[in-house]
């Protein structure tokens, strides 16, 4: 093959490896998403109030977010490529811990464990997937970010056909899914490492950005704002993954298999957001998408708690799709900034505003106990205003 053709070739990105990447992230995400979707059975079975059940989130997320800087600044330093194999480990005990769980304290443990699956498999997949990319960082994200979106999505469906009928021992049924997300994370490294040598060794190389020209205190800044850019998105998110079937259920007086579907429509239309807002970003630009995603839900996010059940499903959709657009943009955009960082922003933006929004999960229990459900979504309809300080990002990238 002539020179030039190799070198074309070899600049396109490497879709086997993006579309392993996807389905394991898909697996591992359906896994984690089984946490909150088995909220209603759990709080009647450990008989909690809803403080209790942010709690639960709060162990998930918290653990997610300190652990996940940590392990991509030092995976930056010294690559761990199957760190996948062994998050998916984590997340196997977890996922066991919460079936055989005997008491609220072990379902916290539990949680803790599945998070610290996703702390240890999404910097070194970031990595995965950047490497892969080829100049298309966008789509790449995309792409990578579609499997999570879709498995988040199928927990609650699994929740409400498999969980809710059977009980809270069912979930141990998943562990064949966890082993299986092992062997396609195994094989996955593999095929990303293989790929790389025959780059290689072609002589072909995709050229990284350069990190921008800006003083180490405005990108520490800009950093800062992307940060509280998704944990908007994030807190906003978790008020509907922790307690929109209570707030449907409490409100339209809805069955739980019926909130669940609702719930899986709002975490579903991610999947569509999160490719087409990558693919716009290598388009239009990052900044542009970030602004979309930031005007477009806060009228929808305003009127939701005054809309009846029809068009609660309808604005909860349209306003998920919106923001999960963003996603792409944010994380690349930070990527840029510093691009021989990316571990340990991945670990940043993937744990850190996630962990933020547990928080933000655990302050909305409390709250909810004290006003309601009803009042609490009235508040968080305000939260995607944050994103307004979109502003103060600079005009670089």
């Amino acid at each position: 093959m002539p020179a030039a053709s190799l070198a074309q070739s070899a600049a396109r990105p490497v879709m086997p490896v993006l579309a392993a990447l996807s389905v394991a992230h898909l697996l591992n995400d359906t896994l984690q998403s089984m946490i909150p979707a088995i909220y209603p059975l759990v709080k009647d079975t450990y008989h909690l109030d809803f403080a209790q059940i942010g709690l639960i989130t709060l162990a998930f997320q918290v653990t997610s977010s300190l652990l996940q800087p940590l392990l991509g600044y030092v995976t930056d330093r010294r690559p761990w490529p199957h760190a996948m194999v062994a998050g998916m480990a984590a997340t196997l005990a977890g996922i066991l811990g919460l079936s055989f769980a005997s008491s609220y304290g072990m379902v916290l443990a539990s949680a803790a464990l599945v998070g610290t699956g996703s702390a240890v498999f999404h910097p070194e997949a970031t990595r995965m997937a950047r490497h892969a990319a080829a100049g298309r960082q966008g789509l790449a994200q995309g792409v990578f970010q579609i499997g999570g979106h879709v498995g988040y999505s199928i927990g609650p469906l699994l929740a409400a056909a498999i969980v809710v009928p059977h009980g809270q021992a069912s979930l141990s049924w998943f562990s064949g899914v966890a082993i299986l997300a092992m062997l396609l994370m195994f094989w996955t490294v593999q095929l990303s490492m293989s790929s790389r040598r025959q780059h290689g060794e072609s002589g072909a190389k995709v050229t990284e950005p350069r990190a921008p020209e800006m003083p180490a205190g405005r990108v520490a800044f800009a950093m800062t704002i992307l940060i509280l850019l998704l944990m908007s998105k994030n807190a906003y998110q978790a008020s509907f993954t922790s307690y929109y079937t209570f707030y449907l259920i409490e409100r339209f007086g809805v069955s739980v298999q019926v909130s669940q579907l609702m719930l899986f429509g709002f975490l579903v239309v991610g999947a569509a957001g999160v490719i087409l807002g990558g693919m716009l970003g290598d388009r239009i630009g990052r900044d542009r998408v970030i602004w979309i995603s930031i005007l477009g839900p806060l009228p929808l996010a305003l009127i939701l708690p005054h809309a009846d059940l029809f068009w609660t499903g309808v604005l909860g959709v349209l306003a998920s799709f919106i923001m999960a657009s963003a996603f792409s943009s944010i994380l690349i955009y930070a990527i840029d900034l510093v691009p021989h960082r990316v571990g340990l922003v991945g670990g940043l933006f993937y744990g850190l505003s996630f962990g933020l929004g547990g928080l933000a999960a655990g302050g909305l229990g409390l709250l909810a106990d004290r006003l309601g459900l009803v009042e609490v979504f009235r508040l968080c309809a305000y939260l995607p205003a944050i994103g307004l300080l979109a502003f103060l990002l600079p005009r670089r990238l």
